[in-house]
This record gives C-alpha cells, structure tokens and sequence, in this order.
C-alpha cells in the first residue's frame, strides 16, 4: 500500500511545522523497506494535489487538528483512502473519538503506520441549496458555530477546551437567538428562537465539550443537538453542566438521532463545520454518509 504522511504546516499555530525534520529522521531511524513520503503543502490546494497523486486505497496519515482534516475530506473521500490521524490541533475531537488524543506523535504515527482501519460515517451537508461541505466530527449552527469562528481568533497560546471556554465567554456578550425551523427524517423536531441546532459525530466539541456522550463515529447515525431560547444568564448557567456531560436533561435542550435533517431560517444563521466557518445560511439539507471513510482508530 502506498503511504503518505501529510503535514499541516500550520496546524497547532504553526508548531506543526517543526514537527518535519524529527519525524522524517524518526522515520529514517526505523529502517523500513520503503519509506513513506513525507510531505508539507503550504496551501490546501497543494495539499489536495499531493493527496490527487496517490493511488486509489492508500495510507494517508495526516498531521493536524479537526480542520486540516475536515479540509482534506473531499480528496480523502474521492481516493477511498485509509487515514491515520497524528493529533496537532488545536481541538482535537476527532483524535478523541479515535482514541489517539493521550499518545506522542511517535505512538500516534506508528499507530496509524501498522494499524488495521475501520470505516465510520461522515456528515454530509449542502447550505443554501447548492454549496457541499462535509464533516467528521461536528456541525455547529448559531450560538456554537460563532464561538467556534472566535475561536479560531483567539490567543495562540490557548489550545483545546481553554481555547473555546475564553471564545465562549467573550460570545456571550454578543449573545443571540435565531428564529429555526428543524426537522429530522421528514418530521419537525423544533420551530422558534433557538440559541443552537448543532450535529454531531463523535462525543465531543469545542476541544473535548462532551455535546453528546453517547454519541459513535460509526453507529450510521448523526446526532442533533438543540437548545431552545437562552439568555445570557441561562447560557452561562447551563455551561458547567456541558462541560461534564450533564446538559441534555435540561428541559430546552433536545437530542435527537437521524440519518437526515433540514435547518430553515428566514435570517442567515452562521455555520461551521469541524471547527471551520462555512459562513452563513438560510438553509442547510444534512444526511449521514454511512461508513464512508475508512481510518486507522483506537477506539
């Protein structure tokens, strides 16, 4: 199988970058028949062409967070690629849901070097009717997508769930309600003002919020999380129990499992996908795409 290790230069805050003369003398120490090409795409365009190149079926290992994947995803999904992931973001989640999130780079890239893969589902989501994204690991609607955008701005020596705790706070002056219509598998789950109507994959956002505990990477399954209407006061009161998984008894908070959904609203809502913002929308179509990405995972 042909093998790929694909660094993110600019995962981490750019730490990600150093990582590439100690893991291609690492690599050299081992002795391997054929050694895997090591490569550092300064662009998403040249990391696609790099990924275009490799024959259908081969190993990718990325280097990065949630979004250098979620960046990859349309090269990774059309080459029927087998992914190993070396945890080198800022969030993590997937790295969570795969049970490499505690190992060294060293453990994470012999892991995915040597180890079998299993197939898990992906989200797939068209926004105002024509642009495809996907995601792995989170869609994030309203209040949670905006702090995902803060987020990304935020400080760089924050990495993971301090990151998004500072982002949280800092949104909740801004704080505001949509006005959503939700439906799943052809039936309305919510309509009114809503603070957030997100899915997700694996258990956890934000750098290790556990949304959704119960959730599986490979159940076939998508799962949506709705808060009603908060306000500040409210928001700030229900975050302690998000971070400990105790939020979903709450009596605005509904979670619901499906295979397909459709978010509505008369204004634009923003959006953002494992961490990355996809901007606004007024519509968004979201199925499960079963088993459709094969990875090399823990867990």
């Amino acid at each position: 199988m042909s093998t790929l290790i694909l660094i993110n230069p600019h995962a981490a805050g750019g730490r990600a970058r150093r990582l590439l003369l100690p893991l291609d003398e690492w690599l050299s120490s081992l002795g391997l028949a054929i050694k895997p090409d090591v490569v550092m795409p300064e662009s998403l365009n040249e990391a696609h062409q790099e990924i275009g190149k490799r024959p259908l079926g081969s190993k990718i290992v990325v280097v990065g967070g949630d979004g250098t994947l979620n960046q990859m995803l349309p090269s990774l999904l059309s080459g029927k690629h087998v992914i190993g992931l070396v945890p080198y973001g800022s969030g993590n989640d997937c790295a969570r849901a795969w049970g490499l999130h505690k190992l060294s780079w060293k453990e994470a890239l012999a892991f995915g070097l040597n180890s079998e893969a299993s197939a898990i589902d992906v989200g797939w989501i068209q926004l105002n009717h024509h642009d495809l994204h996907y995601f792995h690991s989170s869609l994030a609607v309203g209040f949670d997508a905006s702090v995902g955008n803060r987020a990304l701005a935020g400080p760089k020596f924050l990495r993971g769930l301090p990151r998004y705790l500072l982002a949280t706070l800092r949104e909740l002056v801004h704080l505001k309600n949509w006005p959503l219509k939700v439906q799943a598998e052809g039936h309305e789950v919510y309509e009114g003002d809503c603070l957030l109507a997100s899915t997700l994959n694996t258990p956890t956002y934000g750098g290790g919020m556990p949304a959704v505990p119960h959730a599986m990477v490979n159940d076939g399954k998508l799962n949506l999380l709705v808060g009603g209407r908060f306000n500040r006061l409210q928001t700030l009161l229900m975050l302690p129990r998000l971070l400990i998984g105790k939020h979903l008894n709450h009596s605005r908070i509904q979670c619901t499992a499906f295979t397909e959904a459709t978010l509505t609203c008369p204004v634009p809502v923003p959006v953002a996908a494992d961490g990355e913002t996809l901007g606004l929308a007024t519509h968004l179509q979201i199925n499960v795409l079963p088993n459709a990405l094969h990875v090399v995972k823990k867990t």
